[in-house]
Formats: C-alpha cells, sequence, structure tokens
C-alpha cells in the first residue's frame, strides 16, 4: 500500500517561503500568480491490508510528527 501526504500552511498563516517563490516568479516574468504555497509532499510505502488501520495510524503520525497541527494542514490519500 502507498500513502501520499501533502503538507502546507493553513491559509490564515504566513507563508514566507511561499511569498519568497511568490516573488522570484515574478521577478523572472510569469505574470499573473496570485498566490503560491510551499508544502511537504511524503510518499510512504507500507504493508498492511486493513486500508482503516493504514489510515488511522497515519493521521495520528501526522498529528504527532509529521505536521505542526497548529500552523500546518495536511492531506492523506491511501493507493
Amino acid at each position: 500500500m502507498k500513502a501520499k501526504i501533502i503538507i502546507t500552511p493553513k491559509k490564515a498563516v504566513v507563508d514566507p517561503q511561499g511569498k519568497a517563490v511568490q516573488s522570484a516568479l515574478e521577478h523572472m516574468g510569469y505574470n499573473g500568480i496570485n498566490a503560491v504555497h510551499v508544502g511537504k509532499f511524503l510518499e510512504i510505502e507500507l504493508d498492511g491490508a486493513d486500508k482503516e488501520t493504514v489510515r488511522r495510524q497515519l493521521d495520528e503520525a501526522c498529528h504527532r510528527f509529521l505536521s505542526n497541527p497548529v500552523i500546518e494542514d495536511y492531506k492523506l490519500e491511501l493507493e
């Protein structure tokens, strides 16, 4: 089973890295960019047949270790 986790800053949190990337793109001539959000992407390959158990364990790992729930959101997909 493969899990894909995308972690991004919450909308209300200032994203200085996203602002820097947006500014750089604008200086390079890429116009019309309203916002850039820089986050993290994790791909985890794991054993386990019970999708709900795997989802529950990864949700817990996201809350406890992989993300900072105060300032970040995450999206978890299982394949």
